[in-house]
């Protein structure tokens, strides 16, 4: 049986190539009722568009490419596979290439995706992203790293932190450590103000944390499980009137390396030490205690990100980005603290 062509969807729709065209780009043009024809017929006939063809006349490729610095990073590929999911729901495939969190490769990956003709690209900026070029002409948003000058997606790091302090504020806690992430990271740096924001306005609530001036209540760690455990010895290595009772990591990763420190101590969770995560990845409801974490709404940021890339949604202003609210997932970490 010979491949079923344009021209067939078209003359049987009765309508021009142009429209079936428009059709199968989502163009906003099309009414509901001709777009519900013509969807009908290709289904019928089982018309698929040549994406090669479709790239040499200069149409869109129905590619979105993605840049991440780290896939290993669960935080990464939760975002990758919500990506993927919001671009088929528009009839969109994917590329993901990996920066490895530097500059020259990510300039590479990027220039590679804009000679495979894709129609949009969502990045993942590395910690070193002051030195990169982004080309023109091709639609670019940045997401979880905002780079000033470029459309932004994220969450908003600084309240969601702010939002975990007070969560161990309203429990009791007075001594509240902090893990936060590279001092050269972005997001890092939006959490770590938004936990020195929560400290001081506390106030004199908070009187056992205002030593926070001199930081020695903050431990700065790699987003990772190894170095979260690291933090948590640190932090943990004191007399027990003032090591802090609570722990605030700045990722899961952390939070669990961290919990794994006060396991080897001997030092109960939550009894003697509440332990608080950011993220919300699948992996923080499966440790044991189940992780307390400030959820990122990872999903609706990729969602609106392909839908910039798309047309579907209106950028937004270079310096104004849009930043979704995270939330609190209670799971068994925070409780009260003892008295000393």
């Amino acid at each position: 049986m010979s491949k079923v062509g344009i021209r067939e969807v078209a003359k049987l729709a009765g309508v021009s190539t142009g429209t079936v065209s428009r059709v199968l780009n989502d163009h906003p043009s099309v009414t509901k009722e001709l777009r519900a024809r013509v969807t009908a017929i290709i289904k019928d006939l089982g018309y698929t568009p040549d994406p090669s063809a479709r790239s040499m006349r200069g149409k869109v490729s129905r590619l979105i490419g993605i840049v991440i610095p780290d896939l290993t990073n669960p935080f990464f590929a939760e975002l990758v596979q919500s990506a993927e999911q919001a671009a088929a729901n528009h009839g969109y495939n994917i590329i993901v290439m990996t920066s490895f969190d530097h500059a020259a490769k990510e300039a590479d990956r990027i220039k590679q995706l804009t000679s495979r003709k894709v129609d949009g690209i969502m990045l993942v900026p590395s910690n070193d992203f002051h030195t990169l070029q982004l080309p023109n002409g091709l639609p670019i948003v940045v997401v979880d790293r905002l780079m000033p000058g470029y459309s932004g997606i994220a969450a908003d790091h600084r309240n969601g932190v702010r939002l975990g302090v007070e969560h161990l504020l309203q429990l009791g806690h007075r001594r509240i450590g902090f893990i936060s992430g590279p001092g050269h990271s972005v997001p890092a740096n939006d959490r770590l103000r938004g936990y020195l924001d929560a400290i001081e306005q506390a106030g004199e609530q908070a009187d056992d944390s205002r030593r926070m001036a001199g930081r020695p209540l903050i431990a700065e760690a790699a987003f990772d499980y190894e170095s979260g455990r690291s933090a948590g010895n640190y932090l943990l290595a004191r007399a027990r009137n003032e090591r802090p009772t609570a722990i605030f990591a700045s990722s899961d990763q952390q939070a669990i390396g961290c919990m794994r420190a006060a396991h080897d101590l001997g030092i109960p969770i939550p009894a003697a030490l509440s332990i608080l995560g950011f993220d919300g990845i699948p992996l923080a409801s499966m440790t044991t205690p189940r992780l307390t974490t400030v959820k990122q709404p990872i999903q609706d940021i990729a969602a609106a990100a392909v839908a910039v890339l798309l047309n579907k949604q209106t950028a937004p202003d270079l310096d104004n980005p849009i930043l979704f609210g995270c939330e609190i997932l209670k799971g068994e970490t925070t409780a009260p603290p003892q008295p000393d």
